[in-house]
């Protein structure tokens, strides 16, 4: 005669109930608009671009959401802004690699870093209107960017901030 363990059984148990629960749970939903997070900047302090400068790169993180999954572009079309809070009529612009939308039937959600050496001229004093100087009175500038992103449709995301980043001006 077989006999089997109540602990055996009771254990098979806990394991279907905990299968059948972890079906029933519903993914997130997101709205269709892409959704930005901010998360942070690597350095808040960074060299001027110059030919003499020490090679500096800034680096900004965010998350997103986008509910129906169109970011990014397949073509050469531009995706994400940041405006410079020194110079806003003058916004840097930015591609998403290509991001798939397969399978998103709930959307999709991840991680951004953008990247921006300070080499050749990318990242610049502004000191009495000129870009790129140097000044011994005045050895650095501050500025925060403004960022936001744009999916496919045509939906612009939330806009958010950095904190501000100094740039040491040589």
């Amino acid at each position: 005669m077989k006999t089997t363990s109540l602990p055996l059984i009771f254990g098979t148990l806990l394991l279907l109930i905990a299968a059948l629960g972890g079906s029933c749970i519903k993914p997130p939903e997101f709205p269709i608009e892409p959704v930005i997070s901010y998360e942070g900047v690597d350095n808040n302090q960074v060299y001027q671009g110059s030919a003499t400068a020490p090679n500096d790169t800034l680096s900004i993180h965010f998350t997103f959401t986008d509910g129906d999954g169109d970011l990014s572009f397949p073509s050469d079309s531009i995706d994400v802004f940041l405006t410079d809070s020194r110079v806003p009529q003058f916004p840097i612009t930015y591609r998403l690699p290509n991001i798939t939308g397969e399978g998103a039937a709930n959307g999709i959600e991840g991680d951004i870093w953008i990247n921006i050496p300070n080499k050749p001229f990318n990242i610049c004093c502004y000191l009495g209107g000129q870009a790129c100087a140097s000044s011994t009175t005045q050895p650095a500038d501050t500025f925060s960017f403004a960022i936001q992103i744009r999916d496919r449709a045509g939906h612009y995301s939330n806009t958010i901030r950095t904190e501000t980043i100094t740039v040491l001006c040589q």
